[in-house]
């Protein structure tokens, strides 16, 4: 499902920052652009809003079609290495590559196959600022929002980190090459969050890579149909006998050599940022 008009554009965005070494620059065109204030009206609006039965009720609604949108999505998709997650995982990160606003669904069809009750999912709050149906579940669907803002990073997203990690042992979804590359198929260098957060409150990351095939079906007449296979690469635990740094350096750097291998083996090469056409999955153009 293509989301998102320009998509050339895009395209030509991603060419520019990845063979720049800025694999972490926004790409996408018309995503909101907000103000310090905005975003912090965002997280204030998140804190005081998600306890109250209003918002619960709309969570209620969005989780439903978030769940409707997965079994339609993945209804081809493939899960590779399931046996790696251990039974009885409890508080558990998730990390894996970030490529489209709906491959969320991928994971949360992981975690229904681990009979995982929930998915929190941690989303840039420019997402939080979208219109119309995808904001709405943007908004809702068991997403919880990210800023800059040093203030609410150090005391509110921490203290919901533990609720959601240490104190309810839900699973978390946090995208360790922070902003999205439209059907990129290759694993970008990670900013240190996700492993921060597994070093900071001794929780274990599931480190994921999803592969991005063709079909031989149009969905327009830029873009072939694609199709998913999530692999699951292993888990990675912090080591107790390492600082906070240190943990955090370390499983950045394993989880991306993790991905970056599965990328090489799946694709039959070796992961460069020379940008080339058929990085983009399902493109049938030239840039």
């Amino acid at each position: 499902m293509i989301i998102g008009d320009n998509r050339i554009a895009v395209i030509e965005n991603i060419k520019k920052y990845a063979e720049s070494g800025e694999y972490h620059h926004k790409v996408e065109l018309s995503d909101p652009v907000l103000s310090p204030m905005e975003m912090r009206q965002i997280t204030d609006n998140y804190m005081k809003r998600r306890h109250t039965l209003s918002f619960k009720a709309k969570s209620a609604i969005a989780v439903t079609f978030a769940k409707i949108a997965t079994k339609i999505i993945n209804r081809d998709t493939e899960i590779v290495g399931l046996e790696k997650i251990p039974h009885g995982l409890e508080g558990v990160l998730i990390t894996s590559n970030h490529f489209g606003p709906l491959e969320n669904t991928i994971i949360r069809h992981l975690t229904k196959k681990m009979k995982r009750k929930k998915l929190n999912i941690i989303s840039q709050t420019t997402n939080f600022a979208m219109k119309g149906p995808i904001g709405f579940l943007m908004n809702y669907a068991n997403t919880i929002p990210i800023s800059v803002e040093p203030r609410y990073l150090a005391r509110d997203f921490l203290s919901i980190m533990k609720e959601k990690l240490t104190e309810k042992k839900e699973a978390v979804l946090l995208y360790p090459e922070q902003e999205m590359w439209f059907n990129y198929r290759k694993p970008r260098p990670s900013k240190n969050g996700a492993y921060f957060y597994a070093a900071k409150l001794s929780v274990p990351i599931i480190s994921c890579f999803v592969e991005i095939q063709d079909t031989d079906k149009d969905e327009n007449n830029e873009f072939k149909k694609v199709k998913y296979i999530l692999h699951v690469l292993g888990v990675l635990y912090p080591d107790k006998n390492k600082t906070p740094k240190e943990n955090t350096e370390e499983l950045a750097q394993l989880d991306y050599d993790m991905k970056k291998a599965c990328y090489e083996q799946v694709y039959s090469k070796p992961l460069t940022y020379k940008f080339e056409s058929s990085d983009i999955a399902g493109f049938k153009g030239t840039i």
